[in-house]
């Protein structure tokens, strides 16, 4: 992996980032939804495929990211895009968030961190001053095939689909 600590007071945190890149096959993965329907990578083959992952339900970065991908939804659809978030909170959790906010996409319960996991976006991060590992904001545009067009890991949440479009 590729994190590094703070070694001391000068020297700058440097946090976990995935060590997936463009070109790379994006790993394959199965997870429940907040609906509770099965989705699956291949559910998306001849689509772009934003694959987010975010930290929390209902904090307010990834609130406003999520409105925001909510908020340009129908422009992604127009572009071929399909939007899925994923992070380690629970079918519940999602579907609290989602109903909440009125999202239009599924947001993956990945509580065993297997997509997480297989995605490298866990490791050190620091809020606030403090270090400690969680999941590190990062988004996958996935191509029609399955391969990773572009790695996001700058997320801006309140701009997300400019990012995407951008690209």
């Amino acid at each position: 992996m590729n994190e590094t600590k703070k070694k001391n007071s000068t020297d700058k945190f440097i946090g976990h980032s995935t060590s997936l890149k463009a070109g790379d096959k994006a790993p394959d993965f199965e997870a429940k939804d907040q609906n509770g329907s099965t989705i699956r990578l291949n559910d998306f083959v001849g689509k772009n495929l934003v694959l987010y992952f975010y930290p929390k339900d209902d904090t307010p970065t990834c609130t406003k990211q999520a409105c925001n991908l909510r908020d340009e939804f129908s422009l992604l659809s127009n572009k071929n895009y399909a939007v899925v978030g994923v992070s380690a909170d629970s079918e519940k959790s999602h579907a609290k968030f989602a109903k909440k906010h009125a999202l239009p996409f599924p947001l993956l319960a990945d509580f065993d961190m297997k997509i997480i996991q297989s995605y490298d976006v866990w490791g050190l991060k620091m809020l606030f001053g403090k270090i400690y590992d969680g999941i590190v904001r990062t988004s996958f545009l996935i191509d029609q095939n399955g391969l990773i067009k572009k790695v996001i890991k700058d997320v801006e949440s309140k701009n997300h689909v400019g990012q995407i479009l951008s690209i």
